[in-house]
This record gives C-alpha cells, structure tokens and sequence, in this order.
C-alpha cells in the first residue's frame, strides 16, 4: 500500500478537528444559497466494497466522517459500480458518493455541469485486465468474451479504449472482435471460475481475487498506460445542489476524508484489519489475507484527484462509445479542499484549468 505525500501525511484526525472546525458553523444549520438557515438531518454518502474506495472504508469505520460532522450523522449506502451510483445522486437519494472518474465526467458532461463536483481524489491505480491461461498477448482476446463491473464505469471504459487502440471493435450491446459484459464484481469471479468468462478489468480487489482465488493472470497493469504509473481510480463526487445548500458540510464531510487519508498513512499496519472489517459488513465475506495484501500493493490513496489525467478520460470515453460530446470545464472545484490543505500545512491540489482550485 502506498500513500502519495504530498498532499497529506502525518495529519491525523484530531488535528484536523482541532486546525479545520475553528470558526465553521455547526452543518446542521448551513446557510443556503439565498442566505437562510436550512436544517440538515444527515448526510448521505456512496461508496463500493473495494479496495479503491479504502478512504470511504476508513473514514466510516474509524467515524472520522461523524466526528467531522458532529451532531448529523452519516448515512450510507453501498453500490457496484459507477453508473449506479450517479443514478441514485442524480436522483437526490445520495448528496456525494466516492466514485470513478468516467461516470464523474459522463454526469457532469450529460447535465451540462449542473449536477456535480468533484471535490477531492481518493485513490490512484489499482485496475488491471486479467484473463485465463492460454491469453498471453492482446492478439489472443479475438472472440474473447470480458467482463467490467458495469457499462460505463471507469474500467468498463479502460477496456474498450484499450481494444480500440489494439484494433479490436466493440459494442455497448455485446458483439464485435471482443465481447465486453458488464457484470457485477462478484459474479465475475463465478464466471470466471466457471469457465464462462476469458477474463475482467477490474479494480481491487477483485484483481488480486482473479488471481489469487481463481488463478488468473495480469494481461494489462492499467499503471503501465499512463505516465508515471499514476491514474485516478476514486475520486470524491458530491450533487451541486447539496453543495450549495449545505456548503459547510461539504466541508466538514472533506475533513473526515483528509483524516482518512491521513489514517491510512500512519496506520499502515492496521489498515487491513480495518479494510477488511468494513468489507466483511458490507458482503458478508472477508478477503483473504494474500488477497488484500496484494490488492493493497497496487493502490495510491491521496486527495489529489490528478484533475491533468482528466482530458484523456475524457478522450477514452469517446473512444469507448459509452460518452456524450461535452466540456468538462468547471468539473473540479477544489476551494474548500485547498482551504483545508492550506490550513492543515499542506500544499493545495491544482484543477488542471477544469474547474475552481
């Protein structure tokens, strides 16, 4: 597991309380946009039972989130993938949802910027193609049938722009050189021990499930498309209009997420326990210890949402088929973030020109 610092590092949870809240108003009383108190009983936060989405993990099961917002609390609810999760915060079921970066862009791009921010990175790598033995090269995928965690999503949209590029067609309903079947995560796994799938891009820690569960093998690391090895996995989404409603609690809500971060890197050697508890909560199972360490080895976490990574998503998403044509200037707003680094002794994150920083 590894923690990009130059964000946060030896933050911790009661310091942000103590450095962060001095002067916030209580978020139960937020003053709305036309200056009037409006009351707020909770807060409800997305997240998916993945590795990639630790932060989420984290920030609940150590009630970092209910500690930065006092008296109102954290309701949550828990999603497969991407798509389904802009559903339910595009139809006022969520206020903000740990996401990836695709269905950021697709909901922001479809509302023509008016349903959503984001408002912080979470997680940097962590999704690969593995596939069964006997496909040892991108030649060997034709008539290959692959499974991504849901039409869309952010490696739903990796694959079918890593196909396009390898020359292969697709199409959003099945068929082509390569079919693509979008699947839930754990289904995936049955299938593909099953022999009824080739293989899957997926996050963790299903990677390391394929692997390690169902003797699969890494085709493509996605780390080795981008430069550095660094691409966003989960950032933090929040609906536009909660946030203007209810701006104090976006930022109390960005306070236990620092935190959480800043947990995950001082307490390296507990985060598996903790990860593993919330998961076992969440489906009913835990991971296996070779399972979580492996999937941990292939993940960043950090606030930053490495926002300059955005236009190329952007492109593979119109390579892909699964985007509409749009901007996605004003995607990012960042300021109440910054303000939190900044206070936090922290340098601030840039917007890459998409939004406010």
């Amino acid at each position: 597991m590894k923690i990009i610092t130059r964000t946060v590092t030896t933050l911790t949870a009661l310091g942000l309380t103590a450095a962060m809240l001095a002067g916030c108003a209580p978020a139960a009383a937020t003053e709305g946009a036309a200056g009037t108190s409006e009351p707020l009983d909770e807060v409800r936060l997305g997240y998916f039972a993945n590795v990639t989405h630790a932060p989420a993990l984290v920030g609940l099961a150590e009630g970092l989130f209910q500690d930065a917002l006092g008296d109102v609390p954290v309701k949550t609810e828990v999603f497969n993938a991407g798509p389904a999760a802009i559903e339910a915060l595009s139809a006022g079921a969520i206020d903000a949802t740990y996401i990836g970066p695709n269905p950021s862009i697709n909901t922001f791009i479809q509302s023509g910027g008016a349903s959503a921010h984001i408002i912080a990175g979470a997680t940097s790598g962590g999704a690969a193609l593995v596939v069964r033995d006997g496909i040892d090269t991108p030649s060997d995928l034709k008539g290959a049938t692959i499974a991504t965690p849901q039409l869309g999503n952010t490696q739903d949209v990796a694959l079918r722009s890593w196909l396009a590029k390898e020359g292969f067609q697709t199409s959003t309903s099945h068929g082509g050189d390569v079919t693509v079947t979008p699947t839930e995560n754990a289904q995936t796994l049955t299938l593909f021990q099953d022999g009824q799938l080739d293989g899957a891009w997926l996050p963790e820690p299903w990677v390391s499930r394929l692997v390690v569960d169902a003797g699969a093998h890494v085709l493509v690391n996605e780390a080795d498309l981008w430069p550095d090895g660094a691409f966003p996995t989960t950032v933090l989404l929040v609906r536009a209009e909660f946030a203007e409603k209810h701006p104090d609690a976006v930022r109390e809500l960005l306070e236990g997420h620092i935190a959480s971060v800043a947990w995950l890197d001082a307490h390296a050697s507990e985060a598996p326990a903790v990860i593993n508890a919330k998961l076992e909560e969440a489906t009913g199972k835990r991971l296996s210890d070779d399972v979580l360490a492996r999937a941990l080895e292939n993940v960043t976490f950090t606030v930053d949402p490495d926002a300059a990574t955005f236009r190329t998503l952007v492109e593979n998403g119109r390579a892909a088929g699964t985007q509409k044509e749009g901007s996605i200037d004003g995607l990012f707003d960042l300021r109440a973030l910054n303000a939190l680094l900044e206070k936090g002794g922290k340098d601030p994150v840039s917007a890459a020109g998409l939004g406010e920083e």
